[in-house]
Parts: C-alpha cells; sequence; structure tokens
C-alpha cells in the first residue's frame, strides 16, 4: 500500500514538472493565433492592404523556423530549463512591443521575435517531456504538448472575443488608452510570466545534468520522477553509455544516392507540407477576417473562431485516443477524406457570396453550408493530421539520422505554413471559392499520397525503421 502511494506520489510529480513544461507549448499556440483576432485592427490602424497584412502576420513563421533551428542547439548549451526561460522572456519582450508598435514594421520585428520564441518552445517542450518522463508514461505524457498548443489557441480566441466585447464589439474601439487588438497581442504577456514561473522551478533534465557532469544531480532528479526503487546506477550508467556513443546527425547523412536526400527523408518532407498546404492556418489566423469579408459582423466572428477551437481541442482529443489503436494511416486516410470533402463544400458556399449595399453577404442555406463546413474541416484536421504527423516525423526515421531528419521536416513545415499564411489575404480578395478550391485539392492530394507512400508504424520498435 506504502509503495503504491509512493509510485503515486511519484507519477503526480511527473504530471506536474510535464505539465508545467508544457506551458511552452500553450504559448506556442497562444502566440501563434492570438493574430487572428487583431487582423482587421491592423489593417484599419495602420492603413494597409492585403499583401502587407499578410507579410506582417506570416513573419512571425519565418521567426519560428529559426527558433526551432537554433533551438535544439541553445537547449545542449545552456540546459532545457535555462532555455525555457529564454523562450519565456522573449514571449513577454514581444507581448509588449506588439501591443505598443509605432510603425507597421516595429510590429513585424516584435512578430518575428514571438515566433523565435514558438520555434524554441516547439523544440524545447518534447524534448524535456521525453527526457524526464518515465517510459511508460512517455506517449501520454507527451501528447500533453499537442494539447496544451490547442488548448492556447482556444483561449486567445476567447480572450479576443472578450476583449473586444469590452471595447464595445470592434477591435479598433478604444479600451482606456489603446485600442482593442493592441490589448489582444498584450494579454500574451499572463501567460509568458506564468511559463517563465514555472521554468525557474521544474528540474532540469537528467539527461542535460549528466551531459554537464553533473552526475549527483541528476541522480535526485531521477529519483524524483522515477522512484527510488528504480536502480539509479543503472539507469545513470545507461545514459551515459547512449551520450558517449551518440553522434549528432547533420545534413550530411541526410543525402541519397539519386535525388539529394533519402526517399525517406523527402516523404518527410512532403507530409509536413501536406499538413499545412490544406490551408488549416487560414483558419487559426484569418477566420475573422474570412467570416467577416462574407458578412458575419466582428464580435459574432470572434465567437465563432472560439468555437473552431473548442472544436479543435475536442478531435486532438479523439485522435489521442485512436492513434494506438486503429493505427496512422487509417487516421490519415480518414481525415484527408473529410477535409476534401469539407473544404470543397466551404469553396462552394463562398461562391454564392453577395455584394449589397457596400457590404458581403452570404445567403441561406449556403451561409450556415459554409459555417458547418468549415467546423468540419477543423474536426477531421484535428483528429487525423493535426496529431498522427507529428507522431509520424517521430517514428518513421531510422535512429542515426532521426534527430536531423525531423529538423529538416519540421523546418519544411514551418516554411509551408509560411508560404500559405503570407499568400491567404491576397489570395482571398482575388477569388475566394478558387483559394479554397486548391487547399480542396490538396486535401485530396495527401489521400493520394498517404496510399502510396505512407507505412504504418503502429506497434513497431523504433529500431526496427530502416
Amino acid at each position: 500500500m506504502a509503495s503504491q502511494h509512493a509510485h503515486q506520489e511519484h507519477l503526480g510529480h511527473v504530471v506536474f514538472i510535464t505539465a508545467a513544461a508544457a506551458i511552452g507549448g500553450f504559448l506556442f499556440g497562444y502566440d501563434s493565433a492570438v493574430i487572428n483576432g487583431a487582423v482587421i485592427g491592423i489593417q484599419r490602424y495602420f492603413d494597409v492592404g492585403p499583401v502587407t497584412t499578410g507579410v506582417v502576420v506570416a513573419i512571425a513563421l519565418l521567426g519560428s523556423a529559426a527558433g526551432a533551428w537554433a533551438g535544439g542547439g541553445l537547449a545542449d548549451r545552456w540546459g532545457r530549463t535555462r532555455s525555457m526561460q529564454v523562450a519565456a522572456l522573449l514571449f513577454a519582450v514581444s507581448s509588449i512591443g506588439q501591443m505598443l508598435p509605432f510603425a507597421i514594421w516595429d510590429l513585424a520585428f516584435w512578430r518575428v521575435i514571438a515566433g523565435f520564441a514558438i520555434g524554441m518552445a516547439s523544440v524545447l517542450v518534447p524534448a524535456y517531456i521525453a527526457e524526464v518522463a518515465p517510459p511508460a508514461y512517455r506517449g501520454r505524457l507527451g501528447s500533453f504538448q499537442q494539447l496544451a498548443i490547442v488548448l492556447g489557441i482556444a483561449v486567445s480566441q476567447l480572450v479576443n472575443y472578450l476583449i473586444a466585447r469590452l471595447a464595445g464589439g470592434e477591435v479598433n474601439d478604444h479600451l482606456w488608452v489603446l485600442e482593442a487588438w493592441q490589448w489582444m497581442l498584450g494579454a500574451c504577456l499572463v501567460p509568458a510570466l506564468l511559463y517563465l514561473r514555472f521554468a525557474l522551478t521544474i528540474p532540469e533534465s537528467p539527461r542535460y545534468l549528466i551531459m554537464a557532469g553533473r552526475t549527483r544531480r541528476a541522480r535526485e532528479v531521477l529519483a524524483e520522477v522515477e522512484g527510488e526503487d528504480v536502480d539509479l546506477d543503472s539507469r545513470i550508467a545507461e545514459i551515459q553509455r547512449v551520450l558517449r556513443t551518440e553522434r549528432v546527425p547533420g545534413l550530411k547523412d541526410l543525402r541519397g544516392p539519386v535525388s539529394g536526400l533519402l526517399p525517406i527523408v523527402w516523404i518527410g518532407i512532403a507530409l509536413s507540407a501536406f499538413q499545412q498546404f490544406v490551408g488549416i492556418n487560414v483558419i487559426f489566423y484569418y477566420s475573422t477576417v474570412l467570416w467577416q469579408s462574407v458578412g458575419i459582423n466582428q464580435s459574432d466572428s470572434l465567437l465563432i473562431s472560439f468555437s473552431s477551437s473548442i472544436i479543435n481541442i475536442v478531435g486532438t482529443f479523439v485522435a489521442i485516443s485512436l492513434v494506438d489503436r486503429i493505427g496512422r494511416r487509417p487516421l490519415l486516410l480518414i481525415g484527408s477524406a473529410g477535409m476534401t470533402i469539407s473544404l470543397a463544400a466551404a469553396a462552394w458556399a463562398f461562391s454564392a457570396a453577395v455584394p449589397a449595399a457596400g457590404a458581403v453577404t452570404l445567403p441561406q442555406p449556403q451561409g450556415a453550408i459554409a459555417l458547418i463546413a468549415a467546423n468540419l474541416f477543423v474536426l477531421f484536421f484535428a483528429l487525423s493530421w493535426g496529431v498522427v504527423v507529428w507522431v509520424l516525423l517521430g517514428e518513421m526515421f531510422p535512429n542515426r539520422i532521426r534527430a536531423a531528419a525531423i529538423g529538416l521536416a519540421a523546418a519544411a513545415q514551418w516554411i509551408a505554413n509560411w508560404l500559405v499564411t503570407v499568400t491567404f489575404p491576397a489570395l482571398a480578395a482575388w477569388n475566394l471559392p478558387v483559394t479554397y478550391a486548391m487547399y480542396a485539392l490538396f486535401a485530396l492530394l495527401s489521400f493520394v499520397f498517404v496510399t502510396k507512400w505512407i507505412r504504418e508504424t503502429k506497434g513497431r520498435k523504433l529500431e526496427d525503421m530502416g
């Protein structure tokens, strides 16, 4: 009985520190999506067009690619928790900078800094959780990252809605001395400071402590997270042995004889690109603009964005519960089919938009169909490609190239995300139905891609990946 109680205490402690680390994932989601409610406000405040708007919204993603690229090296040099503290400070400073910009390019600069912090968090959080979680619970604790991201997206949309309502319903209305959109971008300061607080208290990863020669402290942390009944000497010896034999793979290890890169690396890059080319982040970055462009008022648009975020959370829970039960490939195929149909339905519905009295309206039943289709798209993405791509990227590569291949695939994902985000305002202004038809085509192509190229990894050992 005492042993069971001690085990529960250790597990509770591990859940606490992994949840604390996952606040970085929450900030990742929050800071990525908070721009959604502020886009119209930024356009009006600085009097800029769709192309400039697209650049300012998307430029954070280039910062994210740089942060993800640098994050692993910084974590090895400074430690996991110290790097988290730096990321938290960057989140906090960039929130204040975005809240008080003196020009559109000043805002863009602070979004690059926020993006760098997002990229760092995207690397640091899963690495830290993998290194402190006991092997038996690593999969479930690792899912905290994706869950924290979708919660961050949802909370940002709810906060945006509440701020707009407090200001009078419009994002350019004043709330005390600032406009509502400025408060939206500044509100990220609160979770950033919370993340900093936790990053100062959670223990350093045992793997890093051993790497840094702090074996006594590593023993203490291992005892905290795995329990006193574990053979700590053999665990430390095992980590030391792995560190001695481990060689960090580089880009040269990914080269293939014919196409420049190994075929499995190209598959990982394509998987990452398809995840973004279906246009999912258009919903999280621009949905308030999207709904306003078809005649829905600003306050209701913000509320719809929040409801989409809730659907995203529900879909993520579905994926977490099914990914080990029915497998990765079937979930991807279900998601691709569902996204193709829902995006095609949205494209058809948007084609019915008509100008009326200087505004645009969407007649019925097309208005209801567009709303249902957009939310079904979010649901199908969340229960499939949103979670499964990250699971597959962690499993599909051979051990000797895994780290470098994941880094390259993640960079491809940020770049694809940037391409979609920077082009959407101009494409939507040109022809919204055609834009959505293009995303539907990518969803259809993703179905063909999975059928032809993706192998099932469910139940296979990482060592068996060839």
